[in-house]
């Protein structure tokens, strides 16, 4: 489950491998509609049973293994929800270089520290080319 929020036009800020600690979390409580119409959480889940916050540190970073391959990001929300069908999902909010916000499964994303020289080549990698595409 991944879900890439491009089409909404949001910009969290985006971060590089320096300013990265400056993303504010989202971990008061379990993100409403409200919340994240207010760009204060990444996403809400509805028609769950007991969503419940991840004990988790954030924000995070995280390499998330997407459909095209790895992507740095930093995780700024995490929860725990159960579908209908019974099964747990662990939902993060993820924040790209770019800005751009998308949601993922934690099992889809390693955690890391922001010392990972893989997350900080990927964090190079997509502020270098933002900023080709500006020029």
């Amino acid at each position: 489950m991944s879900q890439d929020f491009d089409d909404m036009d949001e910009d969290w800020g985006g971060f590089d491998v320096d300013d990265w600690t400056r993303l504010v979390a989202f971990n008061a409580a379990v993100a409403s509609l409200e919340d994240v119409q207010a760009k204060r959480a990444i996403f809400a889940l509805g028609d769950t049973e007991s969503p419940r916050l991840l004990d988790m540190d954030l924000p995070q970073p995280v390499i998330w293994w997407e459909d095209d391959g790895e992507q740095a990001a930093v995780a700024v929300q995490a929860e725990a929800h159960t579908g209908n069908d019974g099964e747990e999902m662990e939902v993060l909010g993820l924040i790209l270089p770019d800005g751009s916000a998308a949601i993922a499964l934690l099992e889809d994303v390693d955690l890391v520290d922001d010392t990972d020289p893989t997350w900080r080549d990927l964090v190079a990698a997509a502020v270098d080319l933002d900023q080709a595409d500006e020029d």
